[in-house]
């Protein structure tokens, strides 16, 4: 592997997961006047939580925000340094929301940055992951439901479909919303998990 090669690697790593790891929750729920939202429902920083002290705009500015962390970066990384760093980029800056430096690596779920960095990089599988987790949340009302049947379906049609990179980066992006939503699973299980809109 060529030297720039090697750099190129260490760039979309480095400024993917930067970019992932600006708390946009915490920071907007603070200048908002609603506290510390590590604090409130959940305790992450996402916009979920956000969600539920009830101000519905920071809410949608976070999940923007969250999102445009893995989509922006991703597609600038990929425009100036091509395939596959793009990939690279999205999924350290899903890494960076979910274990963010500033804050001891405890960040978000990475939900909304995983749809971001789908529908900038690989927009056929950022749509079924809509329809997916829309149509389960709307049914059941569980956010975390919805994004993690999407993330199980995405990962196989990904796998089975997408060439090897953009499969790799579904897949990656996929095991870790998992690993996040681990808590989640257990208090779906149990019949505790929070609702969508539900106040912490």
């Amino acid at each position: 592997m060529a030297s720039y090669d090697i750099l190129f690697w260490l760039f979309a790593i480095g400024i993917g997961y930067l970019a992932g790891s600006i708390p946009f929750g915490l920071l907007l729920a603070k200048a908002s006047g609603q506290g510390d939202i590590r604090k409130i429902g959940s305790g992450n920083i996402g916009a979920t939580n956000v969600l539920r002290t009830g101000r519905k705009d920071i809410a949608a500015i976070t999940l923007l925000l969250d999102a445009a962390k893995a989509g922006l970066t991703g597609w600038f990384v990929q425009n100036w340094l091509g395939l596959p760093f793009g990939y690279v980029a999205a999924s350290a800056a899903l890494i960076g929301h979910c274990y963010p430096i500033w804050l001891g690596f405890k960040g978000g779920k990475g939900v909304a940055t995983f749809f971001g960095g789908l529908f900038a990089l690989v927009w056929p599988i950022g749509i079924l992951a809509a329809v997916i987790w829309l149509a389960t949340a709307f049914i059941t009302k569980y956010s975390s439901l919805g994004a993690l049947i999407a993330c199980v379906i995405c990962t196989i049609v990904s796998v089975v479909f997408l060439p090897l990179s953009p499969g790799v980066m579904v897949g990656v992006m996929s095991v870790v919303i998992l690993w996040r939503h681990r808590e989640n699973i257990i208090r779906l299980k149990n019949g505790e998990e929070s609702k969508i809109g539900q106040k912490g």
